[in-house]
């Protein structure tokens, strides 16, 4: 639990009135709270007592947090609301980090800024009352010019943001989906449009008859989605870009309706990290910071072949059946031999559907395939696509589905062959 500071009462207390901002603020950062709970919250408390701030939060608890995913929210919108001496100072710090606040020194808890956020959005029609925030400075913020700042956000290259520009991103991402087109199964399923004859329908309904042949019936391949596999390249050249593209592949595994079967996640570095597990909790702080502890090799080297080896020999016949896709995520800049990088890459081809791979350093125009390690993978890749930025994803949320996309392939191909 979150470090707790004295609860003190106002001489007119208007506790009810605070549990139900409070309860309006884990709404907004997406713990589903009703009014039943709320009222179910008032009269606990009533019921309950409290001599001690840590009865009055377990007593909130038990009344607002369902799922484990919410613990890590509820402790912090807990402790910036109910009484932090100076939490709006706290959490215009997490917000707008050019603003000097109390906790710029140190780094954010898992699901801080997201409790500031939900804070902050209500903070201008009904905070509770508290002699401990002094009006000093009256602060304007101008989002006149949101739009074109999101516009001009897609094309900049994640290296290149600000902290704030950052966030901004992050949420954008959130929100973008990578719809795939659903695989014809062998499996078929009846349909009067179907093409195949259904010889056991058929000659069940004609022994009903007195074994007269009058119907057939027809066939219609089934429908599935396939799985997406993702390997995320966490060494010191792809530190930034991964993080980034890791929050949205959060949004990718916790979306609903976007068609995949399973998402599996993998990082490597220097060796390679299952992460599928964490990426499924549904807050993106807390799933972040338990994969970055689960991963040992953030900002670390590169043995890009090693670890493929791993992947093909541990987990191929795991996750790649019935079709899966593979994204992988690199520079491609190997410090392995470029043999057993070329030999791992074409078996990862061959066992899965389609290989993707995103390269940010395609954002340069005069991009070659120079590095071994690129000449090694690329032939084994069925499209080659800029990972940098928004605008790169949001292309390849358009062709994904595509199976004659190739991306850059053909072009660097062509140069590689010079």
């Amino acid at each position: 639990m979150a470090e707790q500071l004295p609860l003190e009462i106002p001489d007119n207390p208007k506790l009810a009135q605070n549990i139900t901002h409070f309860a309006r603020a884990l709404r907004k950062a997406g713990l589903p709270i009703g009014t039943g709970r709320v009222v179910d919250a008032i009269r606990a408390v009533q019921v309950a007592g409290f001599s001690e701030k840590r009865d009055f939060y377990w007593t909130l608890h038990a009344c607002f947090v369902t799922r484990p995913e919410h613990r890590a929210v509820f402790a912090q919108i807990f402790r910036m609301y109910w009484r932090d001496p100076r939490y709006m100072e706290h959490m215009m710090s997490m917000m707008l980090p050019a603003i000097r606040g109390v906790q710029e020194e140190r780094k954010a808890e898992a699901a801080e800024k997201r409790a500031a956020e939900a804070l902050l959005d209500g903070v201008e029609r009904d905070l509770p009352d508290s002699s401990d925030i002094e009006e000093e400075t009256e602060l304007e913020i101008d989002a006149s010019r949101t739009a074109s700042s999101e516009e001009r956000l897609r094309n900049l290259d994640f290296e290149q943001m600000s902290t704030e520009e950052i966030a901004l991103a992050k949420r954008i991402l959130a929100q973008l989906k990578l719809p795939v087109k659903p695989i014809e199964s062998r499996r078929g399923q009846a349909s009067h449009l179907g093409h195949r004859i259904d010889r056991a329908r058929t000659l069940r309904a004609s022994m009903r008859q007195g074994g007269e042949l009058r119907d057939i019936a027809y066939l219609k391949p089934k429908q599935r989605w396939p799985n997406l596999v993702v390997l995320c390249d966490i060494s010191g050249s792809m530190s930034q870009y991964s993080r980034i593209i890791l929050h949205f592949l959060h949004a990718v595994s916790n979306v609903k309706g976007a068609g995949w079967a399973k998402v599996h996640a993998f990082t490597f570095g220097t060796r390679l990290t299952n992460i599928t597990r964490h990426l499924r909790q549904r807050d993106v702080d807390a799933a972040l910071s338990a994969a970055g502890a689960e991963a040992q090799d953030w900002e670390g080297g590169t043995r890009i072949g090693e670890c493929l080896h791993a992947f093909n020999r541990d987990w191929s016949r795991r996750v790649l059946g019935q079709g899966a896709m593979v994204l992988l995520i690199t520079d491609g800049l190997d410090r392995g031999e470029p043999e057993v990088l070329g030999k791992e890459i074409q078996r990862l081809h061959l066992s899965a559907r389609r290989l993707i791979w995103l390269n940010p350093l395609l954002r340069w125009d005069g991009f070659a395939p120079k590095a071994q390690g690129v000449a090694a993978m690329l032939p084994h890749v069925d499209s080659f696509r800029a990972g940098h930025s928004i605008a790169s994803l949001e292309d390849l949320a358009k062709v994904i589905s595509k199976p004659d996309d190739m991306g850059e392939k053909a072009r660097l191909m062509a140069a590689l062959s010079k």
